[in-house]
This record gives structure tokens, sequence and C-alpha cells, in this order.
């Protein structure tokens, strides 16, 4: 009896023991699904308040000798046993062309402005640094290429992101970031006299916009698209205002027709009576949350090729797009014997590493087919160039270039200057 009871005992003991540990194994088991749950919540979370990309997106890679010739899309996923793709494969075969270097500005300069009458070239603004900005006008005479002198802006100007237009005497200057780092845009316009060198103030647009698409055509000046104040969101909004001989003639800016998709650093044309407006983006850097210096933020950015145009009917007319996105074009281009011709800009970014890739080709439109080609390579990758043309030569000065002919990232803010011969 004793011994059936002891054994009893002993069977009990284990089975409690088994029990516990069946309990707490499922306990841990728990745990473990709700720790996983957590956390796949919290990622998801970083991932949509970040600066990167919302999801996981595909990734180009170069197949190796075991695939296709074509090249593949997989996921991310798989990216470690294979040969993703440097950055330079968003560059485009292009002949070289022959440059040789010419003075350099007085200052380095990025997100500045340039406007070329006859042969004096007025190059505006900009950062010198990201906590230093311009607030002067360089002057170049492309007769002797020789730097001529400078003058102040206005102190209520912006100082970068402008936009600007001219009539061949008057320059006509419109909103922009006023100051360093990632502030916000104004809403101030001013025309300059380029014979007295005297600023006059304009009419303010009717909202303040960050590097807008601006072009004065059939006696108005016209402003559209560009970013909203917080630098981020894509404005669609399209005013003009009559001027004449620095003069303007309307009280207030007119809506006119909205440009079908927003945003800033595109260039625009006129040529032929016909308003071009051409690449730009959606998105641009923000001034962090609660920052005192307005410290820049980066967020998502979208590059486009778009190209639109306005004629007589005054419906915007969707074209062909440019041969690869580009952005921070708004003054790298000129006009030679009835084609625009495009200096350098930003395209889209790296798909794995997300860092901005910049352009180093030379774009032509032809503006009798409205067809693109790449009629050249600029002597280094660059982006917010500014671009002249005269007695035959392409000009381009300023802006911010790549790290090496291997690394198309944006590193140094230049002065330089450079040109060659362009046959067209």
């Amino acid at each position: 009896m004793t011994r059936n009871h002891q054994k009893n005992a002993s069977s009990t003991k284990k089975l409690v023991f088994l029990i516990t540990c069946a309990a707490l194994l499922g306990a841990a088991l728990i745990a473990d699904v709700l720790w996983t749950s957590s956390s796949s919540l919290s990622s998801s979370y970083f991932s949509i308040s970040s600066n990167w990309a919302i999801r996981r997106p595909e990734v180009l890679v170069v197949p190796d000798s075991s695939t296709d010739n074509a090249t593949t899309r997989v996921d991310e996923k798989q990216i470690d046993s294979r040969r993703f793709l440097p950055g330079t494969y968003f560059d485009l075969p292009a002949p070289d062309l022959e440059w040789e270097e010419m003075p350099s500005a007085p200052v380095p300069r990025l997100d500045g402005a340039a406007i070329q009458i006859k042969n004096i070239f007025y190059v505006f603004a900009g950062y010198g640094t990201i906590d230093y900005v311009h607030s002067h006008v360089d002057m170049f005479n492309f007769t002797d290429n020789t730097w001529i002198g400078k003058f102040d802006m206005p102190k209520e100007m912006g100082n970068s992101h402008l936009g600007v237009a001219t009539d061949g005497r008057y320059i006509y200057v419109i909103s922009g970031q006023y100051g360093p780092q990632c502030r916000g845009p104004t809403a101030r316009t001013f025309v300059l006299d380029t014979e007295t060198k005297k600023w006059n103030s304009m009419p303010p647009l009717p909202a303040p916009r960050y590097a807008p698409a601006t072009q004065l055509w059939r006696g108005r000046l016209h402003v559209m698209g560009g970013s909203k104040e917080n630098r981020h969101t894509p404005g669609l909004e399209h005013w003009s205002i009559a001027v004449k001989d620095g003069k303007v003639l309307d009280d207030k800016w007119r809506t006119e027709i909205p440009i079908p998709r927003g945003g800033p650093h595109r260039a625009c044309v006129v040529a032929n009576d016909r308003l071009f407006v051409i690449g730009g983006q959606e998105g641009d850097f923000m001034a962090k949350p609660g920052s005192p210096i307005f410290k820049c933020s980066r967020r998502f950015e979208v590059v486009y090729g778009d190209v639109y145009m306005l004629d007589d009917e005054m419906k915007w007319k969707t074209l062909t797009p440019m041969p690869k996105p580009d952005s921070h074009i708004e003054c790298a281009w000129v006009i030679v014997n009835n084609s625009l011709i495009i200096a350098g800009g930003t395209t889209e970014k790296h798909p794995i590493t997300k860092r901005m890739i910049l352009v180093g080709e030379v774009f032509r439109f032809d503006l009798d087919t409205l067809t693109w080609s790449v009629i050249g390579k600029l002597p280094y990758r660059i982006k917010t160039t500014l671009a002249g043309f005269w007695d035959g030569y392409l000009y381009f000065t300023s802006g911010q270039r790549d790290r090496g002919p291997d690394n198309p990232q944006p590193r140094k803010v230049v002065a330089d200057m450079w040109r060659t011969k362009l046959k067209i």
C-alpha cells in the first residue's frame, strides 16, 4: 500500500512537471508570435514615415552567365547572390564632345538662375553652401570670355529656386526660396532693367512658389507649377500678368489653365509662338519639423521627363517625353537653329541605394518634328547648370557635379565654366 502510494505520488509529480513545461513552452510561443506581430507593425510604420521608398521595390540586376541575356527583375530578397546594376546604368549612349575649360565663375553656386541678353550672361543668386546663399548677380561677357562685374539683388528677393524670364532688356524674377537650408518660398516678384541695373517690385504671386516654371509669352508673364509653401507639395496653378518694357499692365495676376502635372525644377521655353514645359519632379527636400535653422530633411521624390505644350487652342498637349526623366534643368537650356538643347540635370534615384543620380548627357529637342535625341556628353554629370550660347559655342557654368566617372551621385558645388562647339 505504501509502495503504491509512493508510485502514484511520483507519477503525479512527473505529470505536473510535464504540464508546467508545456505551459511555459506555450506561453513562450504566444509571446514570440505577439512580439513578431508587434515588430512587423513597428517596421511598417517606420517604412511609411521614413524618407525612403514606402514599399520594397523590385530591383534591376545584371544577369550572370547562368541567366538569360535580358535584364531581369527580381525581388530584393534575391539580390544577395546576384550582381546588381551600378548607378552608371542610367547613362545613355552619347558621342563625345570636345570641351574647353573657360574662366570659372567668381563663386560656386547651386540652384542659381541665369539669363542671356545678347553677349552678356547674368547669373543670379544660388547656394554657396547649404548654410550660405548668394544675394548678387555676376556678369559674363561672351565676346571676350571674361567675368566683368557684379551687382546686388534686392534684400527682399529670393536667394535660390527663382523663376526668371526676359524680353531682351528687362529680366523678370519670380518668387523662389528666401535664405539657406530648406526655408520656404516667397511670393515677392521683381523686374531688373539691365541697362540701368535698377530693380523695381511687381505685384506678388497669389501664393508663394518654389522653383516655378516661368516664361514670357504673348505679352504676358506666365508662372506655373513649382512646389507649394512646404517645398514638397506640387503646385498645379498657372497664373499670368501683362507686362511691357518692364512695366506691369494689370492690377493682379490672372488665373490660367492649370498645368497637367505640378512640381519644380523644369525647363520652360517659348519657341515658334508655343509655350513648352519640360521635365521636372514631384516632391523635394523639406525643413525638418521644429528645426530652428530649417534644416533640410529628405522626402520622397518622383523625377519625370514629361513634355507639355500650349498653343493657339490654349489647352495643354502632351508631347514625346525626354529620353530619360530629368529635373533641375530650369536654366540648363538654349535654343539653337530651331532646336532646344538641354544640358545635365538629375534623373530617377538608384533603385537600391535610393541615392540621387546626376545626368551627364546633352539632349536635343527638334522644334520642327517635336522629337528627342542625345547629341553628346558633358565633361561630367552635373545638375542645375546655367547654359548660354554664343558664336557657335554651347557654354555652361555652376551647379553640383558627380563624384567621378563611375559614381553619378552629387558631391561638389562648382564654379567651373566650359564650352563646346555645337553643330546642329
